[in-house]
C-alpha cells in the first residue's frame, strides 16, 4: 500500500483530504505543522507528498525542501489559496510536482496523485540512469564499448554545450531520453529544469494543454491559471518524446515555438517568452512521416539541426554483456544480493538473442533473472526471452517454457483487443479497464501489432 504523507493545519480539510485518499486505497500520515511533516518524513517511507503552503510555523517550501534532501524521487504536491500563484510556480520549478488551487476537486487531485506516482518508478530508473551515465561519460567502457557507441558518445560531446536543438531517432528501448539527459546534464542548463514530454503517453485532446498551459476560464473546468511544460521549462531543457505521434495542429504551434521562443497559454492572449533549448526524439522515420503528409516539412528541418541515431542493440552486439552486467549489479545491489555472474552459456545466449526491445529488453530480462538466481551463476534457464506472437501452434517439441510464454502473450494480446473493441477504440478508458498507464498500453499495442 502507498503512503501520502498531508500536511495541512485545518482538520476540516486534512480530514476530508484523509478519508478521500484512503477511499482510493492509500496509506495516510496527517501532520499539521512543517516541524511535523519533517518529523513524518523521518519516520517511515513516503511516496508522496501533498502540502499547503501556509503553514503555522513555516510555509510548504520548507517541506519540499526537506523531501528533496531526504528522497528526490518522492513528488510533491503543493496547495495554496487564490492569489498565491506565483509561488507555486516557483515551488514546481524548485522541485515540486505540481500545484493545485483551493478550493479544488477531489477527483483531480486524485488524478494528478495517480500520475505522480505512476511517473515516480519511471523517474527513479533516469535518475539512476542518470548518475551512472555521468560515470559513463568518463569511462566508456562501463556501459558500452562498440565503436557505433562510441559515435554516438562523441557527438553527445560536442553538442551538450550548445544551446542547438537535437533529434534523437532510434527504435523503443534505445535509450533515447537517457541521451537526452545526458545533453542537458552536461550542458550549461544542466542545473535547470528538464522537462520530459512524452506525446504519445498524452491523450490528444490534452496535449496542447499539457504543453502551453492554460488561463482561468479558458474552458470548463478550468479553475485556476495552470503553467505548461514550455513556461515550467524556461532556461532549461525540454525533451519531446515520441514526437512523431504529436497531431499535425499543434505542430504548427510547436513550430512557431522553436522559431520565435514564445507562445500563448490556452484560452490567453498574453504572450510569454521562454529561453529553452528542444531536443525531440522520435522511433519513427520521421522523413517517411513527412513524405506521407503525416508530419510538417519545415518542423522537421527545424527539430533535425543535429541529428542523433542510436543504433539498436543488435547492431552493437559489443555492449551486449556489458550492459547486461552493470543491471545485474544494480538490481543484485538492490536486492541486497552478491551480483551472480553469467555461465559461458549463458553469455552466447545473450549475444544471439534478437533484443527487439533493445536496452528495456535487456533490463527486463536481466532482473527477472537476478529474482530467481539464488546461486554464484546466472544459467540459461534463470532467463525468459521475449518472442514474437505466433499464430501457429507450439512446436511438437517445445519445452513448457516456450508453450507458457505463448499463451501468456496471446493471452495479454487478445484481452487488450476486448478492453479496445468495448471502449469504441478510447485508449485511455481501455488503459483504465486493463489497469495499466496509458504509454504501457500503447506500448503494448504496438509490440502485438494491433490496429
Amino acid at each position: 500500500m502507498q503512503t501520502i504523507l498531508v500536511v495541512e493545519d485545518k482538520k476540516s480539510m486534512s480530514d476530508m483530504l484523509t478519508r478521500t485518499l484512503q477511499s482510493e486505497g492509500y496509506a495516510v500520515r496527517a501532520a499539521f505543522t512543517v516541524r511535523d511533516g519533517i518529523v513524518a518524513l523521518a519516520s517511515g517511507e513516503t511516496d508522496a507528498v501533498i502540502t499547503d503552503l501556509r503553514l503555522p510555523d513555516g510555509d510548504g517550501m520548507e517541506v519540499l525542501k526537506a523531501v528533496q534532501e531526504s528522497s528526490l524521487l518522492t513528488p510533491v504536491i503543493v496547495m495554496t489559496a487564490f492569489g498565491s500563484i506565483e509561488i507555486a510556480v516557483r515551488a514546481v520549478k524548485e522541485g515540486a510536482y505540481d500545484f493545485i488551487t483551493k478550493p479544488f476537486d477531489p477527483d483531480h487531485l486524485l488524478l494528478i496523485i495517480k500520475r505522480a506516482l505512476e511517473e515516480r518508478s519511471v523517474q527513479k530508473e533516469n535518475l539512476i540512469l542518470k548518475k551512472e551515465f555521468s560515470r559513463f561519460l568518463k569511462r566508456p567502457e562501463i556501459i558500452g564499448t562498440s565503436g557505433l557507441w562510441q559515435e554516438v558518445m562523441e557527438k553527445v560531446r560536442r553538442v551538450a554545450p550548445l544551446k542547438t536543438t537535437v533529434l534523437i531517432l532510434g527504435e523503443s528501448g534505445t535509450g533515447k531520453e537517457l541521451i537526452a539527459r545526458a545533453i542537458h546534464y552536461l550542458s550549461p542548463r544542466g542545473k535547470e529544469s528538464f522537462v520530459a514530454v512524452n506525446c504519445a503517453a498524452v491523450p490528444p485532446d490534452l496535449i496542447e494543454n499539457e504543453l502551453f498551459g492554460h488561463e482561468k476560464g479558458a474552458f470548463t473546468g478550468a479553475l485556476e491559471i495552470k503553467p505548461g511544460r514550455f513556461e515550467l521549462a524556461n532556461r532549461g531543457t525540454i525533451f519531446l518524446d515520441e514526437i512523431g505521434d504529436m497531431a499535425m495542429p499543434l505542430q504548427s504551434k510547436l513550430l512557431r515555438v522553436l522559431q520565435e521562443n514564445e507562445f500563448e497559454r490556452v484560452g490567453g492572449a498574453k504572450t510569454i517568452k521562454a529561453d529553452l533549448r528542444v531536443i525531440a526524439a522520435s522511433n519513427k522515420d520521421l522523413e517517411k512521416e513527412v513524405s506521407d503528409g503525416n508530419f510538417r516539412d519545415d518542423l522537421f528541418y527545424r527539430l533535425n539541426v543535429f541529428p542523433v541515431i542510436i543504433p539498436p542493440l543488435r547492431k552493437r552486439k559489443e555492449d551486449v554483456i556489458p550492459v547486461a552486467e552493470y543491471f545485474i549489479s544494480l538490481f543484485s545491489k538492490e536486492m541486497s544480493k552478491n551480483a551472480p555472474s553469467l555461465s559461458p552459456e549463458t553469455g552466447g545466449m545473450l549475444l544471439c538473442n534478437e533484443w527487439k526491445g533493445n536496452v528495456r529488453e535487456l533490463k527486463n530480462v536481466v532482473e527477472r533473472a537476478v529474482i530467481l538466481c539464488d546461486g554464484p551463476v546466472l544459467l540459461p534457464e534463470h532467463f525468459n526471452f521475449t518472442r514474437n506472437i505466433s499464430k501457429e501452434e507450439a512446436a511438437p517439441d517445445a519445452s513448457l517454457h516456450e508453450v507458457a510464454q505463448k499463451a501468456v502473450r496471446f493471452a495479454e494480446k487478445e484481452r487488450i483487443e476486448n478492453a479496445l473493441k468495448q471502449t469504441v477504440g478510447n485508449k485511455s478508458r481501455a488503459a483504465e479497464l486493463l489497469k495499466v498507464s496509458y504509454k504501457t498500453l500503447l506500448t503494448k499495442i504496438k509490440e502485438y501489432g494491433i490496429y
